[in-house]
């Protein structure tokens, strides 16, 4: 049996993965749900595939192998995921830092950057101490020392969305929005 033959013309925008990108807390798995449902894709949480290949939870592979093995392993997992079908996919906040993905991503998705204002997620992560990057930590100062790391790779996201107020079904609205502008500017 002969392997697929890849793909080596761009993949046109509207044929793209959906990849949400922004710091925790700002709702990307639970829109991403929404948002597949809508678009009649399947979904991905970026976080819950590497828990699956890892067969650990995210908190346990940063206390036992550290955040340089948990990046590794997320690359892995983005690179995969980005590899296979389309679909609407969660990264987790810190997945764009990696070059490889930020090119995956580039070939292979839109790109939606979901902005919120820190105060808001800040009150949303404190509900959980599932966040290693947070724990024993002020939130909203590691917040903002996460936004002043990340901002500008997010911010060379396809797409931005603010989606700080509002119940989650208004983001997907918002996001169907961009969505909607973005495919026809780019299929003209």
């Amino acid at each position: 049996m002969s392997e697929p033959a890849v793909r080596s013309e761009p993949i046109p925008t509207h044929e793209r993965s959906i990849a949400l990108v922004g710091l925790m807390g700002v709702g990307k798995s639970t829109v991403g749900r929404r948002l597949a449902r809508r678009l009649g894709l399947p979904f991905a949480d970026g976080d819950a595939e590497i828990e699956t290949a890892a067969g650990m939870t995210v908190s346990d592979i940063f206390s036992q192998l550290g955040e340089g093995e948990f990046r590794a392993g997320e690359a892995r997992v983005m690179k995969r995921l980005l590899d296979g079908p389309r679909m609407v996919l969660a990264t987790g906040g810190g997945a764009i830092l990696n070059t490889d993905t930020q090119a995956a991503l580039k070939a292979r998705a839109v790109t939606v950057w979901m902005r919120a204002d820190l105060r808001t997620i800040a009150q949303r992560v404190q509900r959980r101490d599932t966040r290693p990057l947070l724990r024993g930590r002020d939130p909203l100062e590691a917040l903002k020392g996460l936004a002043d790391a990340r901002y500008p790779v997010y911010a060379t996201a396809d797409l931005t969305v603010d989606v700080s107020d509002g119940a989650h079904t208004q983001a997907v609205e918002a996001i169907m929005t961009a969505l909607e502008a973005y495919w026809a500017r780019t299929s003209a």
